[in-house]
């Protein structure tokens, strides 16, 4: 079959094939562009297999490329980068691989083609299209490739035991791949993870998270994750979470299962729009569930203070998940602790006070944490889901009335700690502190506006008081 496509057919590709006849080269675009390519999707990178040296066509393509060109070579792997503007291209020589039990590191050597394609993890991604002027376009797709495309599955080319025991990350691919793409995992493929999954731990917590991280910008990435709890992944990689599976029944009541509502609240900030962190805080915001949870013969099943509990979880999880120990561990934690407070609004009085506090210390992020509190209305009453829908939206008016009156969010006090202490002649002590405190918590109470004049005569009075 001879490949006719714009994104075959260009300037670029051209450019290389005539480079790799001029070196006596084959060479081939394969994998993950090519696939996408049937697919119809967007793909900025392209993969380059070379039989031969990759680094040789590399370094000559660019110097057709000419000025502004980057060159990166990487010899201990075979490899090279080719980058210009938008224009990115990996190329790396056609090779065989085999792997020891203890490592997913291969031992290369150089191969055919087809030795090349043996060793790609999916059919998907193991098709090629050759660049060399004589047999340009032509499609090689020894494993029906264009067929798994047509039936969506995702299956490796050859025998999925030995493809998921070699690299154990292949398994969390698959499940990526099957949840970006909308794909089944071919049933042998499947059950080769479920045989294989103790592999994994093989596998470095940050590959681990990188995956992670992919399924959970698909579409509906509770796809994946049910895909992990299947194939007995889910436990290895993210006990957790496993933790919230299941009913627990006592006196004929039984809570909701905590994991499928979680999942739930996730693909509705996905569906939402939310980042990827918010997500993880959807995904997260439960955590401290199994850790709370009690009986009460008059309440039946309770989860006091979950939401405190979790976010004390949260940097734990993500330094063993090598996640990032900066401001985005901090926001996922500060959602995870404050996800219960609009509700607990709605279900009191709406005081302006309350309202306050919530917007100070959800700062710029309340936006966020209304969508994750929104998101997290799963229940099959629609009734009910209506009525929580419309009192969130009256606690949202709330705060922009008073944010526009009251400026709260993000707010300092108009008074610091230093000028305290020169107003009164005081040393530092935890006074000052108190007279900090104090002025923040009388504007957030709405005692004073959020004025300087008005704080300064508030901590006056406030000292008088105390050294009378």
């Amino acid at each position: 079959m001879i490949i006719q496509d714009p994104k075959i057919d260009n300037t670029t590709l051209h450019l290389v094939g005539e480079e790799a006849d001029r070196l006596g080269l084959e060479c081939y675009v394969i994998g993950g562009y090519v696939r996408d390519l049937f697919l119809h999707r967007e793909s900025k990178d392209i993969d380059v297999v070379v039989v031969g040296s990759g680094i040789q066509l590399a370094e000559a393509v660019t110097k057709r490329l000419g000025k502004g060109t980057h060159l990166a070579v990487f010899k201990t792997y075979g490899t090279a980068q080719v980058k210009k503007k938008d224009i990115e291209l990996e190329f790396v020589g056609a090779r065989r691989e085999s792997y020891q039990h203890d490592s997913r590191n291969p031992i290369v050597e150089n191969g055919t083609l087809e030795e090349d394609q043996n060793r790609r993890d999916f059919t998907i991604n193991a098709m090629a299209i050759c660049l060399n002027k004589e047999r340009y376009g032509e499609l090689l797709d020894p494993f029906d490739g264009i067929g798994d495309l047509e039936r969506c599955i995702i299956r490796t080319p050859l025998d999925p035991d030995i493809t998921f025991s070699d690299d154990p990350l292949r398994m969390m691919r698959a499940i990526r791949f099957a949840t970006q793409l909308g794909f089944n995992v071919y049933e042998e493929t499947f059950d080769a993870i479920v045989r294989n999954n103790e592999r994994i731990k093989i596998i470095t917590k940050e590959r681990i998270a990188d995956e992670l991280n992919k399924i959970m910008l698909s579409r509906r990435p509770s796809e994946g994750w049910i895909l992990l709890d299947k194939t007995g992944l889910l436990p290895l990689i993210f006990p957790e979470l496993a933790a919230l599976k299941g009913v627990e029944v006592k006196e004929g009541k039984g809570h909701k299962d905590v994991f499928f509502h979680t999942l739930k609240v996730l693909d509705n900030v996905a569906e939402a729009g939310g980042g990827l962190w918010l997500r993880w805080a959807a995904l997260l915001h439960d955590i401290g569930k199994p850790r709370s949870k009690s009986w009460d013969p008059k309440a039946g099943w309770t989860f006091r203070n979950h939401n405190y509990i979790g976010a004390k979880m949260v940097p734990k999880i993500f330094a063993k998940m090598k996640f990032p120990l900066n401001e985005k561990m901090e926001y996922v934690k500060k959602m995870v602790d404050l996800h219960m407070r609009p509700i607990n609004l709605i279900e009191d009085i709406v005081t302006d006070s309350a309202v306050r506090r919530l917007l100070f210390e959800a700062g710029d992020d309340i936006d966020d944490l209304m969508l994750l509190c929104d998101a997290d209305i799963t229940s099959r009453n629609e009734e009910k889901k209506a009525r929580f829908h419309r009192n969130y939206q009256l606690v949202r008016e709330k705060m922009v009335e008073l944010e526009e009156r009251d400026r709260i969010r993000n707010f300092q006090p108009p008074v610091n700690g230093d000028e305290i202490m020169q107003m009164f002649g005081l040393e530092p002590c935890s006074l000052v502190g108190e007279l900090k405190a104090a002025v923040k918590d009388a504007i957030l109470d709405g005692i004073i506006p959020n004025e300087r004049e008005a704080a300064i005569q508030y901590v006056t009075e406030l000292w008088q008081k105390k050294t009378k």
